[in-house]
């Protein structure tokens, strides 16, 4: 059986002396009322013969509904996150999160209803500080913040 594999990309900004990162609080009703350790990056899973990276521009503009800004994408390699390779560029922009327009799912819901429901891939977005995001990121994805700071330097204009 092929590994499922996913891609996305993690937005980062200088703000006052310090890194910001772009995360995205998971939609749907599992997520509703949690906080730590429910925010990702905007990723998903890629389509059959699909380069990682094509992935990871598609989800993101899927996901908030925006084009991914102009820049230069920095490997920041994979990850296996819920039995799945997350692989992720970063990707320094700005953007304002009140302009982004979500994506949106079909769930049943309740479970076993027989009521399909549409829920937003994410129902908010917000930029975090480095130590903020390691509460906020799901545990699978937060190695990519530490990859992120160690490579901060190449990253510098």
């Amino acid at each position: 059986m092929a590994v499922r594999r996913s891609a996305g990309l993690l937005l980062f900004r200088r703000s006052a002396g310090r890194v910001e990162v772009l995360l995205g609080h998971m939609g749907g009703p599992f997520w509703a009322k949690k906080d730590e350790a429910a925010w990702s990056l905007p990723k998903g899973e890629l389509d059959e013969g699909e380069e990682p990276e094509a992935a990871a521009r598609r989800e993101f503009t899927e996901e908030l509904g925006l084009p991914v800004p102009d820049g230069p994408l920095r490997p920041l390699g994979e990850v296996r996150q819920s039995g799945k390779l997350v692989a992720a560029w970063a990707l320094e922009a700005d953007l304002d999160p009140d302009t982004i327009v979500p994506g949106t799912f079909d769930l049943e819901w309740p479970p076993r209803s027989g009521k399909v429901q549409q829920f937003p891939e994410v129902d908010r977005v917000a930029w975090f500080d480095l130590d903020t995001a390691r509460e906020k990121l799901v545990k699978g994805q937060r190695v990519f913040l530490d990859r992120l700071a160690e490579a901060g330097q190449q990253f510098a204009e």
